[in-house]
């Protein structure tokens, strides 16, 4: 395949778009498919995402690393056979124990493509960096509304339904990817930094405490996604209730992601403050959840999460991707997905925990006052370098 000189965005996004609408096929289900469909316990499916998410954050890493010291191009591929793999196994062998094994190699080759896509971003030259990272984080949210539209209908149908149409949709982003994703990579220092002559950077110290609060913002997220369910339950709400929350949540994104993306130069160029900005609402939202009886509680704790959401979470990628050496974007890059990863791994488990020991009340203040003082920190700590 002959290597283009840069990398054209729309099939980026188109990627970004068609891979999340697959994995949104899957993870969502799997909780139900392994209680309902297989007759495991609830532990048993906890402890099936969790290997899921290890496997998917060992993915992060080795996709950053191949990306730096292999081929971009073959990185990505590689990740995205392996869903290819995974996904069409699963079609013929969904019970017990293939369905979790696949989940893992799944995990595995998601977070290998994760990383590579959001590396891929840092190689384009017709839009800045941010303005990508925003748009791929729309894709992404928009594929998983998609995704989880179209898995109601196709459920009732059969299980291996759903399977087939992640292998086609994964099938067809490696086809997009073997076509348009071959692009060589500029070398600028890149072989110093490679070499093992990396530079001393002041930034070093604000881009770990700045995956310090990704990590703590995704474990409080992962609340939203399993402990507030149960809190909304017990006040006599009713999963429909609950799932329109996450209709609004999309719905807000789906609609304010562009807003931000028109207004890409003056965030920039104000980055630090889109970001304390973003971690600040997000924390905010816990307080709000403190004093939530009413359902419409609910629904403003959730806008102000969203708002924060959309600000904050994709100018992390862009403050590492402007603070990182060219050699060393793709491991950088990885450590984002990685961080995210792990919240996303430990979040519910230490919500159960800390509301088993406490309250829910408790876990909420407790998560606003840690984010408060996370991005305080950071903020603090960037504003020193120069």
């Amino acid at each position: 395949m002959a290597r283009k000189t840069t990398l054209t965005l729309k099939w980026l996004f188109l990627g970004s778009l068609i891979t999340n609408t697959g994995i949104s096929f899957i993870w969502p289900l799997t909780t139900i498919y392994m209680h309902e469909y297989l007759g495991e316990s609830l532990t048993v499916s906890g402890i099936v995402l969790f290997f899921n998410s290890v496997a998917m954050m060992v993915g992060n890493y080795v996709g950053g690393r191949l990306f730096d010291g292999w081929k971009p191009y073959l990185t990505i591929l590689s990740g995205i056979a392996l869903d290819v793999v995974a996904s069409g196994c699963l079609i013929f062998w969904h019970g017990w124990p293939a369905y979790p094994l696949f989940l893992i190699v799944m995990g595995f080759g998601n977070g290998v493509v994760g990383t590579a896509v959001n590396s891929y971003a840092t190689l384009a030259t017709s839009r800045r960096a941010s303005y990508v990272f925003n748009v791929l984080y729309f894709m992404s949210n928009l594929g998983l509304v998609i995704g989880t539209l179209i898995v109601g209908y196709v459920l009732p149908m059969g299980i291996q339904y759903i399977f087939a149409l992640a292998f086609a949709l994964f099938s067809l982003f490696f086809v997009v990817a073997l076509l348009h994703f071959n692009v060589a990579r500029e070398k600028h220092e890149g072989k110093a930094v490679a070499a093992g002559a990396r530079r001393a950077t002041p930034y070093q110290l604000p881009i770990v405490l700045l995956l310090i609060t990704l990590f703590l913002t995704w474990v409080a997220y992962e609340q939203w996604q399993s402990n507030i369910s149960t809190f909304m339950l017990s006040l006599g709400m009713t999963v429909r209730d609950y799932s329109f929350l996450w209709t609004f949540n999309a719905v807000l994104i789906v609609l304010g992601q562009p807003v931000l993306t028109h207004f890409d130069d003056w965030l920039t160029r104000h980055l630090r403050l889109r970001l304390g900005v973003g971690f600040t609402l997000f924390g905010s939202a816990f307080l709000i959840l403190i004093t939530a009886r009413q359902y419409w509680v609910f629904m403003l704790a959730m806008g102000v999460l969203t708002l924060g959401e959309i600000l904050a979470l994709p100018s992390v990628s862009t403050y590492v991707d402007m603070h990182t050496e060219v050699a060393e974007k793709g491991r950088f890059q990885g450590y984002v997905q990685m961080f995210a990863s792990a919240g996303r791994a430990v979040g519910p488990l230490v919500g159960a925990l800390l509301i088993e020991a406490l309250s829910y009340h408790i876990l909420f203040a407790m998560l606003a006052v840690i984010l408060f003082a996370a991005i305080a920190i950071f903020s603090w700590r960037a504003r020193l370098v120069k």
